[in-house]
């Protein structure tokens, strides 16, 4: 293994990102050929094959998974390093990786566009993908910090507060319990849920509000994005556990409503985490310091008592008094699969 190049992890890496040879040929800037001649060297010195092709072009055998966890764990290392030869010069400048869950994409940008402004010369790099995804990358050391709701119980990571994350049901304002008060849960057992993939943080916590009440819910569908559950929602196929910051702007227009259900909103925490046993360099350090300084001013607001005058479907969520546009420099890393 000594004897292995970056050129040809890199070749490698990026061959499996790319689909094929071809392909990674164009993205390097050399031939196929030369592609072909790094991958056969790099199976020679692994001893085993690394690579085979599936009906969606090249995937990674088990040693070839192992090669690609190595190669990242490298490229994390030298963007280390590159990061403290910077500090060490004086510059403020380095690169910074962020994953947030889906779930933060509709805020988190704004945090991250207001510490571009103050420090325009640090690259910030931003993942959005679901919980499993985000907190496997962080693993992996592909990720300087991840935002999430719901940080990892087995990992080693240092967790800092970034405010308070209301979780809510909706549906449409011609539902029955709109308007109502005091749902009880027990009241919405036969009702249709649409809901995240299992494993999502939001799921997670729905599934123990649920069992907690000692609720079955009726699930309905499952679906990848809270977006698509919206337009569900909106359509009437059905009515959803989702955060409140998702849907800021639904329940200010009146296309959706928040029901009055006993024990609810579920006030849960973002969270911004970095792994224990990696040193953050002065670019992550000081975006980590910025986040749980400021980080809340940027959340959505969410009131924390119901207006029975009103009803459910005239709640409101501001949207704080900071607009900032998102600045975040592109191209951010592969899309996570």
């Amino acid at each position: 293994m000594r004897h292995i190049t970056l050129r040809q992890l890199r070749t490698f890496t990026t061959a499996l990102r790319a689909g094929s040879f071809a392909a990674a040929a164009e993205k390097l800037h050399i031939t196929p050929p030369a592609v072909s001649v790094q991958m056969r060297q790099l199976e020679e010195l692994a001893g085993m094959p690394i690579v085979q092709r599936g009906a969606e072009g090249l995937m990674s055998t088990d040693a070839g998974r192992e090669l690609a966890q190595a190669a990242g764990r490298i490229e994390a290392a030298l963007a280390e390093c590159d990061d403290a030869l910077a500090a060490l010069r004086g510059l403020d400048s380095g690169r910074v990786s962020v994953g947030v869950v889906s779930t933060a994409k509709y805020f988190a940008p704004q945090v991250l566009g207001a510490f571009a402004r103050a420090h325009p010369s640090v690259e910030i790099r931003l993942e959005v993908g679901n919980r499993a995804a985000i907190l496997a990358a962080l693993e992996a050391s592909t990720l300087d910090l991840a935002l999430t709701g719901w940080p990892p119980g087995k990992m080693a990571v240092q967790k800092a507060p970034l405010g308070e994350h209301p979780h809510i049901i909706i549906a449409r304002p011609d539902h029955a319990h709109a308007g109502r008060r005091r749902v009880a849960a027990a009241a919405l057992a036969q009702e249709t849920f649409l809901v995240r993939e299992p494993g999502s943080g939001t799921r997670l916590l729905m599934e123990g509000v649920f069992a907690s009440a000692r609720v079955t819910p009726r699930i309905g569908m499952e679906m990848g994005s809270n977006e698509t559950i919206k337009q569900a929602v909106i359509a009437g196929l059905g009515i959803a556990f989702i955060s409140a910051h998702t849907v800021a702007v639904e329940l200010a227009d009146g296309r959706l409503v928040a029901l009055d259900v006993i024990g609810l909103p579920v006030m849960r925490t973002w969270f911004i985490v970095n792994l224990a046993n990696r040193r953050l360099m002065p670019s992550a350090a000081a975006l980590r310091q910025f986040m749980i300084d400021e980080g809340h001013a940027f959340l959505p607001r969410f009131p924390a008592s119901n207006d029975a005058a009103a009803g459910a479907h005239t709640r409101r969520l501001s949207k704080g008094k900071r607009r900032l546009r998102v600045r975040v420099h592109a191209p951010g890393p592969e899309r996570l699969t």
